[in-house]
């Protein structure tokens, strides 16, 4: 029997550089808006904060930043967004891009609802080419306002779907300054965190890049996921993955698809790491499917391991 191959995905440059960053918005492009932003609305319980131009709606909690643009399109990712609360971390950041080879630009006040200060922000792109919005901190009156029976309390993680997962690590760890929490030992699933969170993006070997594999809102505990599941049986959207838990992250989880065929993760209970006070070594998991989903080990009919399928 052939030995599995195993690797190590290293830290280095500026990795650690960012602890106090999150994930901001999400731009998603949909076939058809008014539907997409009807199934936000009734499901999720975001509102409309504002048109956007040809027939787009930006999405968020009534309140504060926006969570999410949807624009007319074929299905697909358009960019994704990260608010930089590090001191100085956005001036660093854009010193480290350039001495990398990757061009800078200024982000559109356009995508900014409120800014805390007078500060714009960057533009620039990932190795497979995903546009990624860096920006100061922003009001957030509108989150952790809500019945979370009906409403998560924030948008919390993306995962970039990819070809190269070595490529992209590099990227958002050595030059923009996460640190990697898990991987899978066979280097196709790698979880990255910016802040106390385990993890504020990942990214998964899918075969294809230029994508998301999915996003994730906050819930705030286990009892939220029986109202939720019942909410959604309710609103008649199939349940396509969990309840569960992960190995890398620990954190429960239960995924759904909006109408475009983006799939969504509700999660709760996320491992927090201290790296003010903690020396972390990045954990390698197996790569079966008791590692992604401890409760079982049940896969999505999209999710795949290397071993144990």
């Amino acid at each position: 029997m052939q030995t599995p191959v195993r690797h190590t995905l290293p830290e280095g440059g500026a990795a650690g550089a960012l602890r106090r960053t999150a994930t901001s918005h999400l731009g998603l492009r949909v076939p058809d808006v008014a539907a997409a932003a009807e199934f936000y609305e009734r499901v999720l319980g975001l509102v409309r904060h504002s048109a956007l131009p040809d027939g787009g709606a930006r999405l968020g909690w009534g309140s504060g930043h926006h969570v999410l643009d949807l624009l007319a399109g074929e299905q697909g990712l358009d960019h994704i967004a990260f608010e930089v609360r590090d001191h100085d971390g956005l001036a660093a950041l854009e010193k480290r891009l350039r001495e990398n080879g990757y061009e800078v630009g200024e982000l559109d006040e356009s995508y900014l609802d409120e800014v805390a200060g007078d500060a714009t922000g960057l533009v620039t792109r990932d190795p497979d080419g995903n546009v990624v919005h860096l920006h100061p901190a922003v009001r957030r009156a509108g989150e952790h306002a809500a019945d979370t029976g009906r409403r998560p309390i924030k948008y919390q993680h993306v995962t970039l779907a990819t070809t190269d997962v070595a490529r992209m690590a590099a990227f958002y760890v050595d030059v923009v300054g996460f640190r990697i929490s898990d991987q899978l030992a066979d280097g196709r699933f790698a979880w990255l965190r910016s802040d106390r969170d385990h993890h504020t993006l990942a990214v998964v070997n899918t075969g294809r890049s230029g994508d998301i594999d999915h996003y994730s809102y906050d819930l705030a505990e286990w009892e939220d996921f029986k109202a939720w599941c019942d909410r959604l049986t309710e609103q008649d959207v199939p349940v396509a993955w969990g309840p569960g838990r992960h190995g890398p992250g620990n954190n429960l989880f239960v995924f759904f698809d909006d109408p475009a065929g983006n799939h969504i993760e509700l999660s709760a209970e996320m491992e927090k790491f201290h790296d003010d006070r903690v020396t972390y070594v990045p954990r390698r998991w197996d790569p079966v499917p008791a590692s992604v989903n401890l409760w079982g080990g049940q896969l999505a009919t999209w999710r795949r391991t290397s071993e144990g399928n």
